[in-house]
């Protein structure tokens, strides 16, 4: 299957983007795709061979899971990749239009479970969370 890609326009410097996206302390307000859901923790070694664990679960306790992988190239500021536990790859770029304005490129390898769409919906939905939490703090 072909990676899907997703981007979105943030007003802010490359520089607090790329805190707000590595920071736990940050990615606990942001990373989850709906409103009844929400990030209660993360754990980030960002480094090449470093590992993350962000822990996605509905506010009502009746699902969730942890979203871990393993990075493979970290450039601050600019880029990351990293692979899931299942292999599936993952990279995110750090472009820098101006000094107030980035732009934030995912391309991920889809799971074969859901839909393309569903998938590409729900990644974007967190990167849209993000771009709004970014703007707003």
């Amino acid at each position: 299957m072909d990676p899907i890609k997703i981007d979105i326009t943030i007003l802010a410097p490359v520089e607090k983007v790329w805190n707000y996206f590595n920071e736990p302390k940050h990615i606990t307000k942001w990373n989850f795709a709906h409103e009844t859901w929400e990030c209660p923790s993360s754990e980030n070694d960002l480094r090449v061979g470093g590992k993350f664990k962000t822990r996605m679960e509905a506010k009502d306790k009746s699902f969730g899971f942890d979203f871990e992988g393993i990075y493979d190239e970290v450039i601050p500021n600019a880029h990351l990749k990293y692979h899931l536990e299942d292999g599936r790859k993952v990279e995110v770029i750090f472009d820098k239009i101006d000094e107030n304005t980035t732009k934030v490129t995912e391309i991920f390898d889809p799971e074969k479970q859901n839909s393309v769409e569903m998938q590409r919906d729900g990644w974007y939905a967190i990167l849209n969370n993000f771009h709004k939490y970014v703007e707003n703090h």
